[in-house]
């Protein structure tokens, strides 16, 4: 099953739109552990997305999520564009190969997460967006079919957030300050944090 092309549209939209204006808090975890430009990149990457959000919504579910990705991997700088777009693009390559939404949203998302890990060369516990995506991941499993998934999903991204903070980097430039990274929440976990509750929001508020 695809979704509509108004609630593919509304999903994207939101997710862009938290990421836009999350941007200056990315700024300022980034500027404190990395080289400060993850909010500006995240921004001109999503800002990319909404101005072909006509073209990329009215595709079907598989190629517009594709598409997505596609769009961060060209305007999106740093490490985010190649980890996001690989993220977007392999959701997308999922659905287009017969995985359906909702029944198979977990097995959809672990291919965005796999190809996350591949790209990257990275595992959960490196202090990366991979330590909300497993965890995520792990929820969408366990709890499938639950009526309160969405929120159950959220709080799981949340609190993986948090558990950032008194990991030691040891992937992306974070790395390079060794200790100096404790203590810090990384700011990949929290933009991936601000698209899973947005998307998350977008489907409870659908009727």
């Amino acid at each position: 099953m695809s979704l509509d092309p108004a609630t593919l549209r509304s999903l994207i939209t939101a997710a862009a739109e938290q990421v836009i204006a999350g941007a200056p808090e990315l700024t300022a975890l980034d500027q404190a552990i990395g080289d400060g430009d993850h909010g500006i990149n995240m921004k001109r990457g999503f800002e990319a997305v909404l101005g072909k959000i006509d073209t990329i919504a009215s595709q079907p579910t598989g190629d517009a999520v594709k598409a997505v990705g596609m769009t961060l991997v060209m305007s999106v700088g740093g490490a985010s564009g190649p980890l996001y777009g690989s993220f977007f693009m392999a959701l997308g390559e999922a659905i287009k190969k017969g995985q359906r939404l909702p029944e198979d949203v977990a097995e959809v998302f672990a291919s965005g997460v796999e190809a996350v890990s591949a790209r990257g060369r990275s595992k959960a516990g490196e202090k990366t967006m991979l330590d909300v995506l497993v965890p995520v991941l792990g929820t969408l499993r366990e709890d499938a079919g639950r009526p309160d998934l969405m929120q159950r999903v959220r709080t799981t991204a949340s609190e993986a957030v948090t558990r950032t903070a008194p990991m030691l980097a040891t992937k992306g430039r974070a790395s390079f300050l060794g200790p100096r990274s404790i203590g810090h929440v990384d700011p990949g976990a929290r933009s991936s944090y601000m698209i899973v509750d947005a998307i998350c929001t977008a489907l409870e508020a659908r009727p």
